[in-house]
């Protein structure tokens, strides 16, 4: 709490807050990821749960390096004014089958809680778009992920 308030007295100090990190394909896709999960407007345990189990498989991430790309993927999203910030830094840097991996990805994390909100389903689609991702290999990739998971055809 004292930490906090020294923060705020010294940002009206004058002084420059500290500056985000510099995107990289891990956050820029964490916070792809957080922004798919959140925008329902929940964010339970077997949604958090699934992000840190698929960015600890794609990037070998645990402990306080997975925990500390999640806080910067939190406030990236927090910051972020639109989602072409982050679809454009994996664009630049992944190859095509590689921004596919990251549409499975929101998949898998968007359905972790068994059902689809329409907004997460945009969100997807939009994301999918920006990386230059159809709309047949989108649909095929959420149905790989519902077969994985094990759960039957969602609506959305």
């Amino acid at each position: 709490m004292f930490d906090v308030l020294k923060r705020l007295l010294s940002d009206l100090g004058g002084r420059e807050p500290a500056p985000m990190p510099a995107l990289d394909e891990r956050l820029a896709t964490a916070a792809l990821l957080v922004h798919a999960v959140g925008i329902d407007g929940t964010f339970g345990d077997a949604e958090r749960r699934r992000i840190e189990d698929v960015l600890a498989r794609r990037y070998g991430l645990h402990g306080d390096d997975l925990a500390a790309l999640l806080d910067q993927a939190r406030a990236a999203d927090g910051e972020a004014v639109d989602l072409y910030g982050f679809t454009s830094v994996l664009k630049r840097s992944l190859p095509p089958e590689s921004r596919a991996a990251v549409v499975e990805l929101l998949w898998e994390a968007v359905l972790a809680d068994g059902s689809l909100h329409e907004f997460e389903d945009n969100v997807v689609w939009r994301v999918a778009e920006l990386l230059d991702i159809g709309t047949r290999d989108r649909v095929l990739l959420r149905k790989k992920v519902e077969e994985r998971l094990g759960i039957d055809d969602v609506p959305g």
